[in-house]
């Protein structure tokens, strides 16, 4: 049997490079975290200053989740104008309005705010998971961009913490929790000054001197334009039609479905987390440090995922963690006056099995898609996904106030059987794959002809 030549990028060992660019591209979710839970905790604060009832509420926690909804779709103009370039700029802008908060004086005020804070953090997902996921080796790559979900919950953690002991300040310390997140967000800033384009990306634009210049820099001397091979480079386009397109539209449904069942139920939870513990009576008079154990427990629950991604492969790994999602919320829903032991059973068992979906939400649509519409893909995913957030998040203070904690939490628990279910019919399988397999969609079904099939599969060995 013939040996399968090294390929520098795919092959390539985890290096400090590697590292860098994962701890930065986590710097997006880190805030998205930070951004969507601190709420939380100004809330309490927030709605008798500002007279906030249930609809404005519901409105502002889930202001960020639609500017997220909107700024997914700036995946497109990633793909069309280069992951680098706005990499910094959506920073720059989440940034002021970060600052702006700390001014407003009216509920609407806090909404728009808040949703051009959404927006930037939706613009940085398709920016910088296409980014890493186009630098990873495929050993790696499941476990790197899963280490940016894990930001995701040590944002929420630590924002959850810091609001609880902000509240010391007075009643405008909402003004200084909801301002706090521009400090993480200058640092990331500076840090991600000098990162490189993507070399798939440049070659895929036809910049091939650049993207040759960037493997050099990046993997050695050694490294050729022969380690990215991008199929059609310098002539496929990016288009939002690709995703709906007879080889792609089942994965566009799948990763889209099964991230907004994932997030619906999630979201609501972390957002109103102080306000779902006092309905269990728990953590009562310290409900930013009961989220934030909550919190801590969905970024326990994303390290075993990180090493079974590849042990079990994509696919079994996401069915097994819907069934235990389901299995742990059911148990909120059935019983929510306890006792204790069994709420707490409930609370780790989703967050411990979240994990799964966590991990895959950025996994699969940069691994199913092509370089050319990647960052698109992600976008657009993302929108679809937060559909299903906002709703969830919006929606969530007025099922607590008109039917109660166990209602609520049974509808969450059909969302997440949903999901499940999504998972068994769409759900493929990735691992071990280069980007370039993973993301293809030829078949022997589609015009594509036994060729083109056979040299893009022995590219990947």
């Amino acid at each position: 049997m013939q040996k399968r030549k090294k390929n520098l990028v795919e092959d390539a060992k985890f290096s400090s490079f590697h590292m860098r660019l994962t701890i930065y591209s986590s710097g997006g979710p880190f805030l998205d975290g930070y951004i969507l839970s601190i709420i939380a905790i100004a809330l309490t604060q927030i709605t008798p200053q500002l007279h906030l009832n249930a609809t404005w509420s519901g409105l502002v926690g889930a202001s960020a989740l639609i500017g997220i909804f909107i700024g997914g779709f700036l995946g497109y103009v990633t793909d069309r104008v280069g992951r680098q370039l706005m990499y910094t700029i959506d920073f720059i802008l989440l940034i002021v309005a970060s600052l702006l908060q700390f001014w407003i004086q009216t509920g609407w005020e806090l909404f728009i705010i808040r949703l051009i804070l959404g927006i930037s953090i939706g613009a940085d997902y398709p920016i910088a998971t296409s980014l890493l996921a186009e630098f990873s080796p495929r050993k790696q790559r499941g476990t790197m961009l899963g280490v940016t979900l894990i930001a995701y919950y040590v944002g929420s953690t630590v924002a959850y913490i810091v609001g609880q002991l902000m509240l010391s300040i007075g009643p405008d310390a909402w003004r200084w929790m909801l301002a706090s997140s521009a400090v993480p967000a200058i640092i990331l800033v500076l840090l991600r000054l000098g990162t490189p384009e993507s070399p798939r990306w440049l070659l895929q634009k036809g910049r091939r001197t650049e993207a040759l210049g960037v493997l050099k820099e990046v993997y050695g001397p050694d490294a050729s334009l022969d380690d990215i091979v991008v199929p059609n480079a310098g002539q496929a386009k990016t288009s939002y039609l690709k995703l709906f397109s007879r080889g792609y539209l089942r994965r566009t449904l799948y990763v889209g479905l099964f991230y907004m069942a994932a997030v619906a139920p999630l979201f609501a939870m972390l957002t109103f987390g102080p306000e779902m513990l006092t309905s269990y009576h728990l953590f009562e008079g310290a409900g930013g440090y009961g989220a934030a154990i909550i919190s801590a427990l969905f970024l326990i629950g994303c390290v075993p995922a990180l090493f079974l991604v590849n042990k079990l492969g994509r696919r079994l790994m996401i069915i097994i963690s819907f069934a235990g999602m389901t299995v742990g919320i059911l148990l909120l829903g059935i019983f929510p006056n306890g006792p204790v032991g069994i709420i707490l059973l409930g609370f780790v068992a989703y967050a411990i099995f979240s994990g799964g979906p966590n991990v895959m939400e950025w996994l699969a649509p940069n691994e199913l898609f092509p370089t050319e519409v990647r960052g698109t893909a992600v976008g657009i995913t993302t929108c679809i996904s937060r559909f299903g957030a906002v709703f969830g998040t919006y929606l969530f203070p007025w099922g607590l106030q008109n039917f109660g904690i166990g209602p609520t939490m049974l509808v969450g628990a059909a969302v997440t059987f949903g999901g499940l279910i999504i998972c068994i019919a769409l759900a493929p399988e990735t691992t071990n794959k280069s980007l370039n397999a993973a993301s293809s969609a030829y078949s022997s079904k589609d015009r594509f002809s036994r060729k083109q099939q056979r040299s893009l599969h022995s590219s990947s060995q």
